[in-house]
């Protein structure tokens, strides 16, 4: 069976290297720079425990994957990246002696459904991982010796032989995973935790910050809710953590932000908060409640993505402000 890591950034590129590690079969679709040099000088990963450099194969889509063995494709691209990466794999598969399973170890909740439209065996992944990606051919673990917790069920529910197989395949890797029937309900639980994303790339931290986080969060909370979407609870979600992941310093590599912070360093010119903060947007518009906190989080996530603007530079407290004066 051969593993097909669709997206080598900071989760892919740490899961893809853990496969290898482990023995497994393994390919990494990666694209630009990124591509080059994990071509040229290998994959680094580094962590706590120090930094390996892998031989991990490397390629520019799915056209370069053979078309005569069974896979399975770990999507690890952003949500926003989705539609492109289903396009590349549809054709690719039309061609295929066998179809393949594709498993959505992606943040957000809308990958699965977009996948089913084109792929019979779906499966979603909860992904509590830590990593980080700003530099080509360099991904960072930063959790020691779980690198993280990935637990999978298939997609809209239930669990199957595939369920059990990658779950299997993940721990010989190192991390954390069990099936889950209802993987989707620990997926929406991750969710409102991502709706404070936006804020931390967006703004400096601070008291305002941290309100503004939490006002999103309670937003998410009420119309999750009145939607009647399954949510594990809060304290179901830190049981399951409880203190399986270790975070620690890695030499050489500053401490950084999360996954959308990371997308405003590297100015990549997109970011995922309309897959995050526009998830409770969406449900918001469909049953008639307004969502003023997690629409204006995307769109001052988006404006910053499009202008390049750095990480971490606009202050909470105007974002509130102007928040409290519409409310008014």
């Amino acid at each position: 069976m051969r593993w097909v890591v669709y997206g080598a950034g900071a989760v892919g590129g740490v899961l893809g290297g853990r496969l290898f590690e482990a023995g497994h079969d393994v390919a990494l679709v990666a694209r630009g720079d990124h591509l080059r040099a994990l071509r040229d000088h290998g994959l680094r990963v580094a962590s706590p425990e120090g930094t390996r450099t892998l031989p991990v194969p490397a390629v520019a889509g799915a056209e370069e994957l053979p078309r005569d063995e069974p896979m399975v494709v770990l999507l690890t691209v952003k949500s926003q990246q989705t539609h492109a990466a289903v396009d590349d794999l549809v054709r690719w598969s039309s061609e295929a002696s066998t179809p393949p399973s594709v498993v959505s170890v992606q943040n957000g909740v809308a990958n699965e459904g977009t996948l089913l439209r084109f792929f019979a065996d779906v499966y979603g992944v909860c992904v509590m991982m830590p990593t980080g990606h700003l530099r080509p051919g360099v991904v960072e673990a930063h959790c020691s010796p779980v690198p993280g917790i990935l637990d999978i069920g298939r997609f809209p529910g239930g669990v199957d032989d595939t369920t059990h197989r990658v779950a299997r395949v993940f721990r010989s890797a190192g991390f954390v995973s069990e099936p889950r029937p209802d993987v989707m309900a620990w997926k929406h639980r991750k969710l409102i935790m991502n709706l404070g994303n936006a804020v931390q790339a967006c703004c400096a931290p601070g008291p305002a910050a941290d309100d503004l986080r939490e006002r999103a969060r309670a937003e998410g909370e009420d119309v999750l809710a009145a939607a009647d979407v399954p949510v594990v609870s809060e304290e179901d979600d830190q049981r399951r953590r409880g203190d399986i992941l270790q975070a620690g310093e890695i030499p050489g590599h500053e401490r950084t932000g999360g996954s959308s912070w990371q997308s405003l360093r590297r100015a990549t010119g997109s970011i995922e908060s309309d897959y995050l903060n526009g998830e409770i947007v969406r449900f918001g518009r469909l049953l008639g409640i307004p969502t003023p906190v997690n629409r204006l989080l995307c769109v001052t996530a988006q404006r910053m993505a499009r202008s390049a603007a750095a990480p971490g530079t606009l202050d909470a407290v105007a974002l509130i402000t102007g928040l409290d004066e519409v409310a008014s």
